[in-house]
């Protein structure tokens, strides 16, 4: 069937704001279905919260709304465009819960909007855990024994009948397990039921027999109008059910399943789509079956594109959410030409000849108190995939590209085994550690047998691991200049990075790869062709192997290298990905061949059309280098991947001045000195003497009795921090000896050959983040001022920020320019900059500047200043660093917007039970959202409700603050109350309040008796908690209050910026009713 002639305009709904288990995954997904519906000629509209996106450059879809996902909103811009059509399967749970939404409270209906890609009942059938059992039994295909539940009494009836503990509960219509657990016991029974059926957003849990230890499997299933069904992609768990698939890792084709067994699943899975209705598009089917008996339950399915469609998508090569969209259109699987080949049509089923696998990235050490222990609740912040010939070979590539210190799978630093006893324990329970756990358990020799019993995990897999045992066992008994040219591709093949090869042999990285060299043993590159090579690619996306033949084309145009930022984490997430997807657009525009290396599967900056040339490699000196020598850029950027690129701009600059005469490679933009200047403090300070800037009193200290002596002379409090770290990590404001000394002794082990930095933290400073651009000229242009919401002394990642600044003097904001254009002249940076400003005493006769830390490199507010001021600064950048000047490119001043844009940060508490929600100096957010409107309550007001926050317009405040911001808090207080809002504070608080004239009300503190703060939460008598934390021993009934409050869904604020904030964005919302207008009208 052709396209549909009949729509002309079509709504696309994003997924919001990155949050743990729906990550960069759909912005790849939203950006390839608004390039296919533009393809074919229609209108796109756009709706999304998230600036850091390639989704929501105004190039991307025709109109687009940086505006809040709520039914309201979205409602406004139906009501303004008039689409005919809502595809709602590219965003996420979010966008799928939005159009049942929009479909329930009859906006679409109002404005006769059609739902395509799924429609209101397959979605329904598919997410409505009763409607899905019934379907299941309807076409014989088994289900977990379960019941679904909307009370706790119905819960309690559903288990006695299920009869056996562990039980599995799941929440309808909701993302990444959220809300869900295993609950081995009655007691945790109730408890998870509660908190499910408050996380769902029908209020609706599935209770499921446990089936823990049963394989897992998820086939990729794509139907079209036609009824044809085609099955892009099979992907095993290494890890058996209990654990949520997105903290799994992952194999794929599945690799355990006998072609009988695969049959099966797949005639269920065509069976599936077909009874549940999903007539155009992408689903994703998970199976769980018994490996004592080969029994098989289908566990759920998504009727939508998800991570896992983004996973198959750069297995294959098989753009899952570009075809999907043309299905939705009306096309047939037939119809569409597979772009990787350009002979067969999209309903040629993929063939892979290689092994792809995928490793999950955590950030426990972010959230203290919170047990590192994996369940059916997804906590992973990002993942990294690798591919090779062999499931060894992917499997240690993905180990080192994961980034977490590790060159494979083990055999790179010297260890301390475990007893026997500690490993059965980590074997036992699911972990993010569990997979070295596991090599530590087949070196102590506990045989494959008790290892299955106690994880579960396929005997395949661990007799795959031991032949990485054997290998390694065989390097350590072989000097390194025995080897041969046969073992050392044995051993390559195996996926042994030289840097294990070197530990293995007592020699260093360098003279492995010397010798390997030597011997003729280097890499070739692969294509990924969704044929296994029965026909030709005509798209160069590569990843490397130990073999004889390689599929690299020649290039005819100079070609220009950019280096990803690898897996998301917190502190490094999908800005960094925009820079570098912005980065390869530019340079392709002006002539260049681009190639990217990345090995992060979610990220637009892996699709195969981004860039000429991709290379789905670890970014380790090894493999990056080996791509250098195989290509032969004329230039590298490293300054838009974060930390991780940055990290490798030394040796990477070492290693090319040392190379022979062949390579003409670069490395493009500030050079990799003045990165380590402004990253070394001793040599930044000396450029701030000699400017003449300003910067707080601080010192260095290598031990303890260093760090006393400097916090003696600097005087506390004083912030420490392990220097080269990115995202805030190990990072705390002290106050007291008692303090210092325990810091040290916990936090110099972060980096033990880099020392500590203390400062003196600026109380009630207002924190400033500056990005810059700078050319090879000299000439600086200032890219956009943010002030931030909260203090100083709140991680940059955490704060709220506005641009244009909304409080700061002129005299200020020129003192910050001038300094500005000096530091990136004095550091010759050539490209992006980021400076953070500490301003104390902003209205006062003399306020003081201060320089906190300069980064020459792309930062994470980048997308946000583009999308706020319509210039794109990491496109301009990119073209700077290939020799162009500001002046040619036609930007030469600062753009201050006419209007207000709010940045606010998404964090994940509610995933980390036990971690306290206050903000600090360690940045732990997952995601941000950006508010945009004429004044700053409307904005702000966007920005929270787009982060989840839903502002009170009416009802009760409760107020606690520590004896630092009691004086404070009297006129926020004062404000709220005006705006016809109730007061609640606790003692000593109330006692300043009345002080000042102010009709507060009493609450005990947890301690005081009862009825107190928390019955009043859980009695839903507060709307709104503003509580700044005080000293340790009030920190745990504060703890309790804020952790309530999270759990009822009360907005919790933690300083007083943040208080002044929210006043001004409820008044604004009581005065006028929120409007939305596109992206492109503002920067126009």
């Amino acid at each position: 069937m052709p396209r549909r002639q009949d729509l002309q305009k079509i709504l696309l709904l994003g997924s919001g704001p990155i949050v743990i288990g729906q990550a960069c995954e759909f912005d790849y997904s939203g950006t390839q279905a608004c390039k296919a519906l533009r393809e074919e000629g229609y209108e796109v509209v756009l709706v999304n919260s998230n600036p850091a996106t390639i989704m929501t450059d105004p190039e991307t879809a025709d109109r687009t709304y940086i505006e809040p996902l709520t039914p309201e909103l979205v409602a406004k811009v139906i009501a303004k465009e008039r689409p005919d059509a809502l595809l709602p399967t590219m965003g996420g749970q979010t966008a799928l819960n939005l159009a049942v939404a929009l479909a329930k409270n009859g906006v679409l209906e109002q404005y006769n909007v059609e739902l395509i890609g799924a429609k209101l009942d397959a979605i329904e059938k598919a997410e409505d855990r009763k409607l899905f059992n019934d379907a299941m039994a309807k076409i014989g295909v088994k289900v977990c024994p379960s019941g679904t539940a909307s009370s706790l009494e119905e819960a309690k009836a559903i288990a006695q009948r299920i009869g056996t503990y562990p039980l599995i509960i799941r929440p309808a219509f909701t993302m990444g397990g959220t809300g869900g657990g295993i609950a081995y016991n009655q007691e945790e029974f109730e408890e998870m039921a509660q908190v499910g059926i408050d996380a769902s957003p029908v209020s609706q849990i599935l209770i499921d027999q446990s089936l823990l230890g049963w394989k897992e499997y998820e086939l990729e299933v794509m139907r079209d109008l036609a009824d044809n069904v085609v099955i892009i992609c099979s992907i095993e768990n290494l890890d058996p059910m209990g654990i949520h698939t997105g903290d799994s890792i992952t194999v794929a084709p599945a690799q355990t399943l006998t072609d009988k067994e695969y049959q099966r699943l797949r005639d269920m899975a065509i069976k599936i789509i077909r009874e549940i209705g999903v007539e155009t598009g992408g689903s994703n089917i998970q199976f769980a079956v018994n490996p004592v008996d080969g029994d098989v339950v289908v566990i759920e399915m998504n009727p939508r594109v998800s991570r896992s469609s983004a996973l198959a998508s750069k297995a294959t090569g098989f753009p899952i959410a570009k075809m999907a969209a043309k299905l939705a259109v009306g096309y047939s699987l037939d119809e569409i030409k597979n772009d990787i080949t350009k002979k067969t049509p999209a309903s040629f089923e993929p063939t892979i000849d290689y092994v792809v696998t995928k490793v999950p990235r955590f950030a426990f050490e972010k959230f203290p108190g919170s047990e590192p222990v994996l369940t059916t609740q997804m906590k992973s912040v990002g993942e990294a995939m690798a591919i090779g010939r062999t499931f060894n070979e992917s499997f240690q590539k993905a180990l080192r590209s994961l980034e977490t210190g590790r060159a494979g799978w083990g055999c790179d630093k010297a260890e301390k085994l475990p007893s026997g006893e500690q490993i059965r324990a980590l074997l036992r329970t699911p972990n993010p550690d569990r997979i070295f756990a596991l090599r530590h358990a087949l070196q102590l020799g506990i045989t494959s047998e008790e290892i299955y019993e106690l994880t579960g995990i396929d005997p395949w897999f661990l007799d795959k691991m031991q032949q990485i045992l054997e290998v390694e066992k065989f390097l350590k008994r072989t000097p390194l200049k025995q080897l041969t040219k046969e073992q050392m591709y044995g051993v390559k093949r195996e996926g042994f990075s030289d840097r294990q090869i070197a530990f293995a042999t007592k020699t260093t990285e360098d003279e492995v790869r010397a010798y390997r060299q030597e011997l003729g043993v280097i890499p070739v590159y692969k294509t990924v062709d969704t044929c296994a090579a029965e026909f030709e690619a005509f798209t160069p996306y590569y990843y490397s192997t130990y073999e004889e033949e390689t599929e690299v084309l020649p290039a005819s145009k100079p070609k220009v290298m950019i280096l990803g930022g690898g897996p998301n984490r917190i502190g490094q997430g999908i800005e960094f990905d925009y820079c570098c997807c912005h980065a390869s657009y530019a340079l392709k525009g002006a002539g260049y061949e681009t190639i990217m290396v990345n090995s992060n599967p979610e990220t637009v900056s892996t699709d195969y059309d981004t860039s000429d040339r991709l290379y789905f490699e670890p970014l380790t000196k090894e493999d990056v280098l080996n791509i250098i020598e195989a290509e032969n850029p004329v230039g590298i950027i490293v300054q838009f991947g974060g930390q991780t690129p940055l990290k490798l701009a030394l040796p990477l600059q070492q290693a090319l001045s040392t190379h022979n005469s062949i390579l003409s490679t670069q490395i493009w933009g500030t050079s990799p000195d003045s990165i380590d200047t402004a990253e070394d403090r001793e040599r930044f300070e000396q450029i701030l003497k000699q400017l003449n800037i300003a910067q707080p009193p601080n010192g260095i200290a290598r031990s303890y009795e260093d760090a006393l002596i400097v916090a003696k002379r600097i005087g506390y409090p004083v912030v420490v921090r392990p220097s080269y770290v990115l995202g805030g990590r190990a990072m705390e404001i002290v106050y007291s000896d008692a303090e210092l000394e325990r810091y040290m002794t916990f936090a110099v082990q972060v980096e033990p050959d880099h020392p500590i930095l203390i400062d003196k933290f600026l109380e009630n400073a207002i924190e400033v983040d500056v990005d810059a651009i700078a050319d090879h000229t000299g000439r600086v242009v200032i890219g956009g001022i943010m002030e931030h919401i909260e203090q100083a002394g709140i991680h940059s990642g955490d704060s709220a920020c506005s641009l244009p600044s909304i409080s700061l003097p002129p005299a200020v904001l020129n003192q910050i320019r001038t300094w500005t254009i000096q530091l990136a002249q004095a550091l010759s940076v050539v490209g992006l900059m980021n400076i953070q400003f500490a301003v104390l005493g902003a209205s006062s006769y003399s306020p003081q500047v201060y320089i906190l830390e300069a980064n020459p490199r792309a930062s994470r507010t980048v997308p946000f200043v583009s999308k706020a001021t319509g210039v794109p600064l990491a496109k301009l950048a990119s073209l700077v660093m290939s020799g162009k000047t500001l002046e040619e490119l036609n930007f030469t001043q600062e753009v201050i917007p006419q209007h207000i844009a709010v940045k606010e940060a998404v964090l994940p508490f509610n995933k980390f039970p036990g971690t306290d929600t206050i903000l600090g100096p360690e940045m732990r957010s997952t995601g941000e959202v950006m508010g945009i409107d004429s004044d700053f309550g409307r904005a702000f007001a966007k920005a929270e409700l787009g982060a989840g926050e839903r502002l009170p317009l009416t009802g009760t405040v409760f107020v606690s603050m520590s004896d630092r911001d009691k004086a404070a808090a009297v006129p926020v207080v004062k404000e709220f109350i005006d705006l016809g809002f109730k007061v609640m504070a606790t003692f000593g608080t109330r006692q300043v309040l009345k002080e000042h004239g102010l009709n507060v009300e009493l609450v005990l503190k947890l301690h005081e008796g009862r009825p107190h703060v928390v019955d009043a939460i859980k009695n839903q008598k507060i709307q709104l908690i503003i509580n700044t934390p005080s000293g340790e021993e009030a920190q745990t009934d504060a703890r309790l209050i804020r952790r309530t409050g999270l759990a009822y869904k009360i907005p919790i604020i933690t300083t007083i910026a943040g208080a002044k904030a929210t006043v001004a964005a409820i008044r604004s919302m009581q005065n006028t009713t929120l409007d939305v207008k596109v992206i492109q009208e503002y920067c126009s």
